[in-house]
């Protein structure tokens, strides 16, 4: 099936059928060639960015497939610096070879220049746009020439007359790039000796496991081209899980020391929660990625996080949302559980002789907010149990209840991903519900360093509470999130758990601003001096005590709002670009660059997210439906004072 047509199998979801696009991420297996190759297809969209996060997380190799059009846009520069995060070996399919206006060269540019890459040439197209008919094969020095059919069958022939010089001097390149890497090769390279085609791949290979290169292919998935040289090169290049021989983690105890496990059946389990998916008759189900052991149905896998076991009722090999039962998962497959009440993405599960904990995954924060409310008094039920079990599947969803205003908020990544939900929630579980306005996820962040000090004395009939806490807080770096540190040299005064109560009243205190009441980021919290009295200082005492200090500490610090900015990149034919550029500056925005790309012109700018709300209506107006842009969230920036004004005035 085609995605445009909304027939791809592994769009198997409505909302994705109607919009052409991958909203979920899904998994699927496929053979080529004695291989096995356990898939994850990932949205591209910024607002479902953390479906790519957690595929990135367990998944040995990818394939990032640019459009031959438009090359690296603002979104691929994302998921590559996730894919960079968790160090996962990448190949370049360049799609779209069919399409007016693609380039191939401007693509790989694209790779060198906006993602800081290697990028190195294993295919040379054949003819461009309505004429692409094939690729030119740099390693067997060959040509792979399609029929007009479905692309099933192609054609190994001679290199066409007009490309062989253009061939031999991308091969040149190829094989410069890739002898660096064994020492051997080079000198055959620079004695001129010929390299065999199993050499360079095996040179290439150690290369890209390593992350030093990406490997360029290309072709048009629309008329399958180039596909079965893609699966060659993801079986040529990328890592199997026996090229990571060991998996890393922590023992799951206090001590938490470094553990070690070999990728193998013969192992001990261990596998990584990636995803839960609500199913309507089985419940939940929870995908995993196994490492290192052997899961079995009716067997109890443990859960480092909680410290409990489950029994696993039911194993199914995952078709997107087509399902296979299976009677047991090894080391190196993924797959999905049905059993597990407890588990949530990113947890471990593991033996219980032998626990272990895996590095989880990073979570963004959501950007954006909707109110919703039930338009029946039946409604109310269901609504919150069912945004519940949706909080529970998308750890980027999250759902707050307002006591001054008495609303239910929604926040997500984006307008689109709201949408989605609140779309879900009327078709897929019928429950009826009115949206308000989107709102931003504003913050509260300091601009100074400040020292406070709370005493907390209470005396009852019965007894008697002290504890005193002297805190210095200051700016954290951006995106750093809450920091705390103890410089306390009285800490081991302190009762058992009382230091745990003083990170914990901090910790609580930051999710209440100062100004607005929104919650504060970027905050570095350290314990300068406690106060202690016998048998009267408790966690209790001095997590109260800690909560006021924060709150004298964070009004001395000169505290500010601040709001999500967005990187936003606009395409759109020159006769349109004024008006693009004006609009632009009427929205606070700060305008980086304005250049042309193919055809098109580009403007790269910043904007706060408020002023981009219903953007894709207003740039599709400004330009007859001719400009097309992307966002994603950058980071925070101080509100200007008349809109904080504003802000507060509201709240």
């Amino acid at each position: 099936g085609e995605g445009h047509e909304g027939t791809a199998t592994m769009d198997w979801m409505l909302q994705e059928q109607e919009r052409g696009i991958t909203i979920t991420s899904a998994a699927t297996t496929c053979y080529w060639k004695d291989h096995r190759i356990n898939i994850i297809d990932t949205p591209g969209h910024v607002d479902f960015t953390v479906e790519v996060e957690r595929s990135l997380r367990v998944l040995d190799g990818a394939v990032t497939v640019l459009d031959g059009v438009a090359g690296v846009e603002p979104q691929t520069e994302t998921v590559w610096r996730q894919g960079d995060k968790y160090g996962v070996p990448r190949i370049v399919f360049v799609n779209k070879m069919d399409r007016v206006g693609a380039d191939f060269q401007g693509s790989v540019e694209s790779i060198r220049e906006r993602l800081g890459a290697v990028p190195v040439v294993f295919q040379l197209p054949i003819g461009a746009e309505d004429c692409f008919r094939g690729v030119i094969d740099l390693v067997k020095m060959r040509a792979l020439v399609w029929d007009d059919g479905h692309g099933e069958d192609y054609e190994e022939t001679e290199i066409p007359a007009d490309m062989v010089a253009e061939a031999e001097e991308a091969r040149e390149k190829l094989l410069e790039v890739v002898v660096e890497s064994d020492d051997e090769l080079m000198e055959k390279f620079l004695e001129g000796q010929s390299i065999d085609e199993e050499e360079i791949r095996d040179a290439a290979r150690k290369s890209v496991v390593r992350g030093e290169l990406v490997p360029v292919f290309c072709g048009s998935a629309f008329k399958n081209k180039g596909v079965q040289p893609l699966l060659d090169a993801v079986i040529s290049f990328l890592p199997s899980p026996l090229d990571k021989p060991v998996i890393e983690g922590w023992s799951a105890d206090e001590k938490e020391n470094p553990l070690s496990l070999k990728r193998s059946t013969d192992e001990s389990l261990s596998g990584l929660v990636f995803k839960l998916m609500l199913d309507p008759y089985v419940g939940s189900l929870v995908f995993i990625r196994v490492y290192s052991g052997v899961i079995q149905v009716g067997k109890t896998v443990f859960n480092s996080r909680t410290g409990k076991r489950e029994r696993v009722t039911k194993i199914l090999q995952m078709q997107a949302n087509q399902r296979t039962e299976v009677d047991r998962l090894e080391a190196g497959q993924i797959g999905a559980l049905v059993g597990l009440k407890s588990a949530v993405t990113g947890d471990t599960l593991c033996d219980a002789s032998q626990p272990i904990r895996l590095e989880s995954l990073d979570i963004p924060e959501p950007v954006i907010s909707v109110a919703i409310e039930p338009k029946s008094t039946a409604d109310s039920d269901k609504m919150l149990k069912v945004l519940g079990r949706l909080e529970q599947e998308d750890p980027t969803f999250k759902v707050k209840y307002d006591e001054e205003t008495g609303q239910t908020l929604i926040s997500g990544m984006g307008e689109l991903h709201l949408e989605i939900i609140v779309d879900r929630l009327l078709r897929e579980f019928r429950v009826g519900a009115n949206v308000g306005r989107p709102q931003v996820s504003y913050r509260e962040a300091l601009t100074n360093e400040a020292e406070a000090d709370y005493e907390f004395d209470r005396e009852t009939e019965k007894s008697k509470q002290y504890a005193w806490v002297k805190l210095r807080l200051s700016p954290g770096d951006p995106g750093s999130g809450f920091q705390f540190e103890n410089l306390c040299k009285k800490a081991d005064l302190l009762p058992k758990d009382c230091l745990a109560g003083i990170e914990k009243g901090a910790l609580e205190a930051s999710q209440v601003g100062v100004i607005a009441g929104f919650a504060v980021i970027d905050v570095n919290v350290s314990l300068i001096d406690v106060g202690v009295e016998p048998d009267c200082s408790d966690e209790q005492a001095f997590k109260i005590a800690t909560g006021f200090a924060f709150r004298q500490g964070l009004r001395q610090g000169n505290p500010v709002i601040v709001e999500p900015i967005m990187d936003l990149e606009v395409l759109v034919p020159e006769a349109y670009l004024s008006n693009v550029i004006t609009d632009l500056n009427g929205r606070r925005s700060k305008i980086n660059e304005v250049g042309s790309k193919g055809h098109l012109q580009k403007v790269v700018a910043t904007c706060p997210l408020s002023e981009l709300f219903g953007y894709s209506t207003d740039s599709r107006s400004l330009s007859q439906g001719r400009a097309t842009y992307s966002m994603r969230f950058v980071s925070y920036e101080a509100v200007p004072e008349e809109i904080s004004l504003k802000i507060t005035g509201k709240a």
